[in-house]
C-alpha cells in the first residue's frame, strides 16, 4: 500500500506565501498542526493564508499510532502569552475563520479547556467578526471542562471521533468511542446553538457498513458537520494504509450523510478535519442560530 493512486497526488505549493504564513508563526511563536500532523494540503491552506492552529505545544500525552504530532518529549507548561499571540496572529493573516486544536493535554486538571477559552476571548476582542471553531479532544470525559471551552461561545465546536469502534483499540488506544459520542451529545443539550462537527479516517480496515454506522450515531447525537477522509502513513513506523479508498465511495458516503440529515458532508480523499473550514460560514447564512 505504499504507491499513492493519481487521485492522492497534489500541486506544489508556491513557497512565497507559504514562506510568508510561516513568518508569521515563527514570528509569534505558534505551532500549526498543519506542520505538526505533516497534512498534505499544508501548501493549500498556506497559500490561502489559512492555518488550523495548534495550542498548548506540539507535544502530546497520547500515542495515537496513526498520528505524527510528537508524543516522546515531555509537555511543557502552559504559555500564558500564547492567546495574545494567537489572536494577533489571526489580525495579520486577517482571517474569515479560524480553527484552533490542540494536543491532548491529560497532564493538566482540565485538559487545556482554560486555555482553549482564553485564545476564544483574545481573538473576539482585536477579530470581533472572526468565526471560530475549536477542534477539541476528549478532555478524558471531565463535562466541567467542556463547560469552560463553551463559555467562550465558538461557532463550531470540533471533535474527532477518527474511526469505527472495532478499530479503537488498534487505532485509537486512549480514546473511547462512547465518550467521544457523549462529548458531542452534551454540547449540543449545554448550547444548541453550536454547530457540531466530527470527523473520521477512512483506509485503516473498516467496511462501508460501519462507516455508515458511525454516520448514523453521529446523527443520533445531532452532529451537525462531517468530515471524512483518507488516512495517510507518516512514516514507516505508524500504523499502515490497509486500502486507499476510490473518489466514488467518498462521494457515495457524502450522498448518504446528507440524506440521514448532516447539515454538511465534505468527504474527499485529501479531506482533513479542518480543510475548507472556513465554508461553514455559507452554512450559518443558511442555517443560521442565535447563542
Amino acid at each position: 500500500m505504499s504507491i499513492k493512486p493519481n487521485w492522492l497526488r497534489v500541486k506544489a505549493p508556491q513557497w512565497q506565501r507559504v514562506g510568508n504564513v510561516k513568518g508569521i508563526l515563527r514570528d509569534l511563536g505558534l505551532n500549526t498542526v498543519c506542520e505538526e500532523a505533516s497534512c498534505p494540503n499544508i501548501g493549500e491552506c498556506f497559500n490561502a493564508g489559512t492555518a488550523t492552529f495548534l495550542i498548548m505545544g506540539p507535544a502530546c500525552t497520547r500515542a495515537c499510532p496513526y498520528c505524527d504530532i510528537d508524543f516522546e518529549k515531555k509537555p511543557q507548561p502552559l504559555d500564558r502569552n500564547e492567546p495574545k499571540h494567537l489572536a494577533e496572529a489571526v489580525r495579520r493573516l486577517q482571517l474569515n475563520h479560524v480553527v484552533i486544536t490542540s494536543v491532548n493535554r491529560d497532564d493538566l486538571p482540565d485538559g487545556g479547556a482554560n486555555q482553549f477559552l482564553r485564545c476564544i476571548e483574545e481573538i473576539r476582542a482585536i477579530s470581533p467578526d472572526t468565526t471560530i471553531e475549536v477542534l477539541i479532544p476528549d478532555l478524558c470525559g471531565n463535562w466541567e471542562a467542556l463547560e469552560v471551552i463553551i463559555q467562550g461561545k465558538p461557532e463550531v465546536l470540533n471533535h474527532n471521533t477518527e474511526t469505527v469502534p472495532s478499530l479503537y483499540r488498534r487505532v485509537r488506544p486512549q480514546g473511547n468511542y462512547e465518550r467521544s459520542l457523549e462529548l458531542l451529545q452534551r454540547t449540543r443539550e449545554i448550547a444548541p446553538w453550536i454547530y457540531t462537527k466530527s470527523g473520521i479516517m477512512v483506509g485503516l480496515g473498516e467496511t462501508d457498513g460501519e462507516v455508515r454506522e458511525v454516520m448514523r450515531d453521529l446523527r443520533k447525537v445531532d452532529c451537525d458537520i462531517l468530515s471524512i477522509g483518507q488516512y495517510l502513513q507518516p512514516s514507516p513506523k505508524h500504523l499502515p494504509v490497509k486500502e486507499f479508498i476510490p473518489p466514488e465511495m467518498f462521494e457515495s458516503w457524502r450522498e448518504f450523510g446528507e440524506s440521514i440529515g448532516f447539515l454538511q458532508v465534505v468527504s474527499s480523499p485529501l479531506t482533513r478535519s479542518s480543510y475548507h473550514a472556513e465554508e461553514v460560514r455559507k452554512l450559518m447564512s443558511i442555517y443560521p442560530r442565535n447563542p
